[in-house]
């Protein structure tokens, strides 16, 4: 049967505990206990429905997570305060001194730091790779690993990755696949491709008011639970815990990303198809000039589209800058980084959210400092969009040629 993400949402009933229409907000650090017993039952593990302490979980981040594992289609998720406070503890919790990860090349400037900088620190080491070619991955896999790891829609140069293909591979070698998910809520469901743990940085799409951060976890019951022990945990050890305030206003906003992310494909569609006849080097999944166009549109669930995020290529920083500036100038979204907000927002990643990435390695995975990554909002009229954009093009072009 075919998986639709968006009804398993809708199809989830919450009331407040006087009857409203959403869920009460349980505001509290600790709960209390009618019986020793009880609270003893609760600490190992054995008390179902009953809370402990809000670092471990509350009814607000149940209720949360709850509706983000419907969506992916997971036994189960857990909520955590940031997207690297999802990453982080899972890296940790799937890996021991002297073990070993597989990913990406193409990652998250903050993924990244984590498993070339610190991880190492753990003896973890992590071997980085080209995720579009699998023969690249198997080779890459040694006795010592126990991690593959990748964005779905790889962050920034919008690499796709073949799931299901990286899913065998991870099934071959008895390896987890950890896939990041957050530039493609909806529009894929790695789960049902064969990952094993699906991660989200909420902060972006799934909240998409720029206004909260926030991560999940979404995976089994039973790696859920050995996340939240209390004895050797890494998501209750760590500390990376939601607000409860946070997780009901996420809550609601989710109700509406199957509209959202309908818009942000759509508009992104339209313009990376105009700025590709413009003859502007774009990359976007849903173009058929995409290397993995074909592979994305074969994981895809119907309705989402290709996502909101588009890469342009200027040909140079102070280029890029120049345009980033003048868009913003002209009230055409924010120079800024992160995604998923009502307004287009732009960044060169090489000199921002990828600057963790030493400057030969993004050149070497074909980060140019001309690329600009655009996360397309909702504007009603984006043919009105596209033609102040491209104004602000011609605009930057005449000068350029005057002062060539």
């Amino acid at each position: 049967m075919e998986f639709k993400p968006a009804n398993n949402i809708q199809d989830l009933q919450y009331f407040g505990e006087f009857g409203g229409v959403n869920p009460s907000i349980s505001d509290s650090s600790t709960y209390t206990f009618l019986s020793a017993k009880t609270m003893f039952d609760t600490f190992e593990g054995n008390a179902d429905g009953c809370y402990l302490y809000s670092r471990h979980s509350s009814p607000s981040n149940l209720y949360l997570g709850e509706a983000l594992a419907a969506m992916e289609g997971t036994e189960t998720a857990t909520v955590t305060a940031s997207g690297m406070g999802a990453i982080t503890p899972v890296l940790m919790q799937l890996c021991e001194a002297g073990e070993h990860i597989v990913s990406s090349r193409t990652i998250y400037g903050g993924t990244y730091a984590f498993l070339k900088n610190f991880a190492p620190r753990l003896g973890i080491n992590t071997s980085f790779v080209d995720i579009t070619k699998l023969n690249v991955v198997e080779a890459a896999i040694t006795p010592k690993t126990k991690v593959l790891y990748c964005e779905s829609v790889s962050n920034p140069l919008l690499e796709v990755a073949d799931i299901k293909g990286l899913a065998e591979l991870a099934k071959k070698h008895n390896l987890k696949l950890v896939v990041d998910n957050t530039f493609s809520p909806l529009s894929i469901s790695p789960a049902k491709l064969g990952a094993d743990i699906v991660i989200h940085s909420l902060t972006k799409f799934i909240n998409g008011s720029s206004d909260t951060v926030g991560g999940v976890v979404c995976g089994t019951q039973e790696f859920i639970d050995q996340l939240r022990n209390v004895n050797d945990g890494a998501a209750m050890l760590l500390g990376s815990t939601m607000d409860s305030l946070r997780s009901a206003s996420v809550l609601k906003n989710l109700r509406t990303l199957h509209i959202r992310m309908q818009q942000h494909s759509h508009n992104a569609s339209y313009l990376a198809s105009k700025f590709e006849k413009d003859g502007l080097k774009t990359v976007y999944p849903g173009l058929v000039s995409h290397p993995s166009h074909i592979l994305f549109k074969s994981m895809m669930n119907d309705k989402y589209g290709f996502g909101g995020m588009l890469t342009i290529d200027v040909g140079s920083l102070d280029k890029a800058n120049a345009l980033m500036e003048l868009m913003q100038e002209r009230n055409l979204g924010y120079l800024a980084v992160s995604l998923g907000f009502y307004k287009t927002l732009f960044s060169a990643p090489g000199s921002s959210t990828s600057s963790e990435i030493p400057e030969e390695e993004q050149a070497e995975m074909g980060l140019s400092d001309g690329l600009i990554r655009f996360s397309i909002g909702l504007d009603a009229d984006i043919e009105r969009t596209y033609k102040m954009m491209k104004a602000c093009m011609i605009e930057l072009n005449i000068l350029e040629a005057e002062l060539a």
